[in-house]
């Protein structure tokens, strides 16, 4: 064997951090490596683990012997750049805060296997090497002289760059015209240069903030700003002036939204003004699209980067910037696997990467505010619309005095308003956030109130499909025609509107208007978003009837009125930010008036107009609202002063169930500043066929509320069918 060979042969001892929620020690484990030079850190690879492959990252060597017969080898190794450190830490981090097992963190860092390695490649078409064109049509000799000028094209790339069909390219392959080429797919990906198309000009205001930000930008330091806008003001603009900046400085940039069917809407802005699409990242993506995003985007030739929360873990080459749109939106917020805040993290990731961060917002989230307050972020302020545009005026229907008919939902008010619009040649928009036909299907004679088999919940009537739907389960049965608990015909009755059965009254009240209703069912998806949002600009549309999703980031020039039909629909239940969240949602669907033109007008029908909130907004003092919102949860102690964790023990076995969370509770730590309250069911007591108990754990901020979990659990051996679910800083109290 020559000394050559010898080199090649050695092998190193490495420990592997391992991307998956399995929770053995650290979520490390050691791993033979076989090179011709020592491995480094950060090095993503794929190992076994048992019956599979699973992804990993080195993160360090082991002095132990190599020769251990237990030592699995390395599988495979990425061509990718290595895992930062300042990652690596990271995701230790995140995995300590949300008590995460951490390869279930690191998950979320290399979320697709397939993607460490090359992808296959693909068929291409170039033109033939000796070709004589002298009896060829008019559109083959087209179809060569597109070729012979650009690098080897797909069957379908090639067809539209000439202007012919897929058909022909291929017969002129078969007639020895075009030839086949393998090429790799990524650089058959479009890597054009980004740059200046329709640059706006900025406001003062507008200039001054985004001034401040290139600020940071140029000095490559952490700082969080707060872009804190009036609907309509322009904070978009802002933050692409600043990713211009990003991009000069060789960065990328990232923008995270709180919903995936907003992203056609951002991708467009950005083409309209860099002359490029953006690289998306959201669940809805299909496996091949998600492996060449994920590569581009580890690679560095992503440079504007759009996604949803998930986005904010991938390993980008050279983060720039960061930008949360919508902070304050509780879609950030996610409740099962790895239960995080996005916002919070990526202020944490911003801070890991010693990058700016923007976090934009009409309605800054009360935890916002109060690092405003405390001097940890800076407030970048737009108080006025783009343009001539002015705020719209809110004004509120009391509905105890101007109640709509019996089996109807909107106040003769707002039906004067909406008639009004529709003749002006406008259009209106209705806010009801309830998805479906009807919130509640129960029967006339016994009673009884259909409920969802898997959940402690009512089934949801839809008319689109004649059924009912769990919305928490997706459990669905076709409508029936008696009652299943009495076998009464024809009993059932709906209850209550969701947008659907408010989208046939105003059928009958307005015949000849043309409406359309944008609820996730009816527009599943961003492609949908995109072609509803088009006919509502080109005016195909004249009344809209939504859910939340009309809420957030959309631009309807010639809409000039906004209705809401339950303003007091955000207010039940027990969450401590119903106020605050209704107060962002109202301002938010109203923001969607009048944005251009002559000012826009939104009417909120509520029972309740007296309630804080609503005062608030019929006056427009933001700052009482806020002031009283952040007295009231400081006076009990509660986020963003104090601190809430969830422990939600659950199991398909209720009696085992019971017996553990008493044992749990028995084992309770008492310290000065915690106040552990439970057990007691879950406010969801039974959801997709578990039963679910909960510990709600309050505590001051001082107090290291981790830890005081960390060994509490500790002190008990739950059995295997028990499920525990940790949720730091909780949102959704289910």
């Amino acid at each position: 064997m020559t000394s050559e060979n010898r080199h090649l042969e050695m092998r190193f001892r490495v420990q592997v951090m391992l991307a998956t929620a399995l929770p053995f020690e650290g979520g490390v484990l050691d791993y033979c490596y076989q090179s011709d030079q020592r491995p480094s850190i950060g090095q993503f690879v794929i190992v076994p683990l048992g019956s599979r492959s699973v992804a990993g990252v080195i993160i360090g060597h082991s002095d132990q012997s190599v020769d251990d017969p237990r030592l699995k080898s390395i599988e495979k190794i990425a061509d990718l750049p290595c895992l930062s450190k300042q990652m690596i830490d990271l995701v230790r981090w995140v995995a300590e805060w949300t008590m995460s097992p951490v390869g279930a963190v690191l998950k979320m860092v290399l979320p697709i296997k397939e993607a460490l390695l090359p992808p296959k490649g693909i068929k291409a078409w170039q033109v033939a090497t000796h070709l004589n064109t002298d009896d060829l049509s008019e559109k083959r000799k087209a179809v060569i002289h597109q070729l012979k000028n650009t690098p080897p094209m797909t069957t379908s790339d090639a067809a539209i760059l000439a202007g012919v069909s897929p058909a022909m390219i291929t017969a002129m392959g078969r007639d020895g015209l075009l030839e086949i080429v393998m090429m790799n797919p990524e650089n058959a990906a479009d890597h054009d240069a980004l740059g200046q198309q329709n640059v706006m000009t900025l406001s003062p205001e507008q200039r001054l903030a985004a001034d401040q930000v290139n600020d940071a930008l140029k000095q490559n330091v952490f700082k969080t700003f707060v872009l804190d806008g009036v609907t309509g003001s322009g904070k978009t603009e802002v933050y692409f002036d600043a990713i211009e900046q990003t991009i000069k400085n060789g960065g990328q940039a990232l923008i995270l939204l709180p919903e995936i069917a907003l992203s056609p809407q951002m991708q467009n802005r950005i083409k309209s003004r860099f002359g490029h699409r953006p690289v998306v990242w959201h669940s809805g993506l299909s496996p091949a699209q998600r492996i060449s995003a994920y590569r581009r985007i580890t690679k560095g030739q992503a440079k504007i980067i759009v996604g949803a929360r998930s986005a904010l873990f991938l390993p980008y080459h050279n983060l720039g910037l960061i930008t949360v749109d919508e902070e304050h939106d509780q879609s950030y917020k996610q409740d099962d696997h790895v239960a995080y805040q996005a916002r919070d993290m990526a202020v944490m990731r911003a801070k890991a990467e010693q990058i700016p961060i923007i976090l934009a917002s009409a309605t800054p989230s009360l935890e916002t505010e109060v690092n405003i307050d405390q001097g940890r972020y800076q407030r970048l302020e737009l108080t006025k619309r783009v343009g001539a545009a002015e705020l719209p005026e809110i004004t509120v229907i009391d509905l105890k005095r101007d109640a709509p008919p019996r089996q109807h939902w909107l106040a003769p008010g707002l039906v004067k308003a909406i008639e009004d619009v529709l003749q002006d040649g406008n259009q209106a928009l209705l806010f009801l956030n309830r998805r479906g036909y009807a919130p509640l299907t129960l029967c006339r004679t016994c009673g009884d109130r259909l409920t969802c088999p898997q959940c402690s919940a009512w089934l949801v009537a839809h008319k689109k499909d004649n059924a009912l739907h769990c919305h928490h389960c997706a459990h669905r049965i076709r409508l029936p025609d008696q009652c299943p608990n009495c076998e009464t015909e024809g009993s059932l009755v709906s209850c209550g509107p969701g947008v659907e059965r408010l989208a046939d009254e105003v059928s009958a009240l307005f015949p000849d208007a043309r409406q359309a209703v944008l609820s996730s069912d009816l527009v599943p998806t961003p492609q949908a978003l995109a072609a509803f949002t088009e006919d509502v600009i080109k005016g195909d549309i004249d009344i809209i009837i939504g859910t939340q999703m009309i809420t957030k980031g959309h631009h309807f020039p010639n809409l000039k009125l906004v209705g809401v039909v339950d303003a007091d629909l955000g207010l039940a239940g027990g969450d401590l930010r119903a106020a605050e969240t209704t107060w962002q949602v109202m301002v938010q669907v109203a923001g969607r008036a009048g944005r251009t033109g002559q000012s826009g007008k939104a009417i909120l029908q509520t029972l309740a107009p007296e309630t804080p909130v609503f005062k608030a907004l019929k006056s427009g003092n933001r700052a009482a609202f806020l002031a009283e919102e952040k007295k009231a949860r400081k006076t009990a102690d509660m986020p963003p002063y104090g601190r809430l964790a969830g422990i939600i023990l659950s199991s398909k076995n209720e009696p085992l169930l019971r017996e553990s969370v008493q044992i749990l509770g028995r084992k309770r730590p008492h310290f000065n500043g915690v106040n552990i309250l439970g057990p007691a069911p879950a406010p969801m007591a039974f959801l997709r066929g578990r039963h679910r108990m909960r510990f709600l754990i309050k505590a001051d901020r001082a107090v290291d509320l981790q830890k005081v979990i960390r060994d509490w659990l500790d002190t008990v051996d739950l059995p295997s069918a028990i499920r525990c679910q940790i949720d730091i800083d909780p949102y959704h109290f289910m």
